[in-house]
């Protein structure tokens, strides 16, 4: 009896091992899939809490390591996906490699710092351009493929459409945009058994919060604690999985009761005033 070949998935946003994207393509690789991670370090070598040490190679290199015996593949590409042409190579990279790509994890952002009186129409561009136009052009890359039989596309929010993030103009107006569209680019890949969802991973520290950060949200969150990119690779995996078929055009909220805090007293002792915004995601 022929086994079924391994399904191999894309995962952009894998540059630090503290990263959502991280978690995502070790806990893929261990279903297992073969995994084409996608990094971008420049971009975390401009932001506050920046770039991985080990380095893009050495971050992929350490994933490797992590992972069980019978793992599938974890191929890695460096590449900006400012370049309108990243997300077609990325697919072509992907089929090279491991032949059809049957999940596609939009796990990228490019994170900006700006309140309304910060704004600039070039850090608009590049957001828009990053969050947004590279998405939907994987997505068109992969609904492309000649031999694409189902599949699973997830991409990711904040929490804008649930509180206000003043500080965050540029990044939340594109993550805003790609929560939109989850359900107009899921109606029209329905039939071809492709599912399309949208995940709001909540306060998840990926190497961001700074120590008043980490304070303030712990006395102030439900769960008395930050999410962590393990429990969001957790419902990746499951949206990718076949458990995942029935579910298609909805943005997840895996925030751990956070969006419900008004509700919920905060713990004793938690700090009154939230910190001065720093650092991004």
């Amino acid at each position: 009896m022929t086994s079924a070949p391994m399904r191999t998935a894309i995962v952009t946003g894998v540059s630090r091992r503290v990263g959502i994207g991280y978690a995502i393509a070790r806990e893929l690789a261990s279903v297992p899939m073969n995994v084409l991670a996608c990094s971008w370090s420049p971009h975390d070598a401009g932001q506050p809490w920046g770039a991985d040490p080990l380095g893009a190679e050495g971050v992929v290199a350490a994933l490797r390591e992590e992972l069980p015996e019978g793992a599938g593949t974890v191929g890695h590409l460096a590449i900006d996906l400012a370049d309108p042409a990243a997300p077609g190579e990325i697919v072509a990279a992907a089929r090279e490699r491991f032949g059809r790509v049957d999940v596609l994890v939009a796990n990228h952002a490019r994170s900006s710092e700006a309140g309304i009186g910060a704004l600039t129409a070039e850090e608009l561009d590049l957001c828009w351009a990053v969050n947004v136009r590279a998405t939907l052009l994987l997505v068109q890359e992969f609904a492309a493929q000649p031999d694409l039989d189902g599949g699973r596309i997830i991409t990711f929010t904040s929490g804008q459409h649930l509180e206000p993030m003043p500080t965050e103009l540029p990044y939340i107006a594109t993550k805003g945009a790609v929560q939109q569209l989850t359900m107009s680019l899921a109606a029209p890949l329905s039939a071809r058994g492709v599912t399309v969802n949208c995940v709001n991973p909540g306060p998840v520290d990926t190497g961001y919060a700074s120590p008043e950060d980490r304070e303030w949200l712990s006395g102030r969150h439900p769960r008395g604690r930050w999410g962590t990119a393990e429990e969001t690779a957790g419902l990746v995996r499951w949206l990718a999985g076949d458990e995942g078929s029935w579910i298609t055009g909805q943005t997840i909220v895996s925030d751990g009761g956070w969006s419900l805090r008004n509700g919920v007293p905060p713990r004793a002792g938690a700090p009154v005033q939230p910190p001065d915004p720093s650092g991004g995601r």
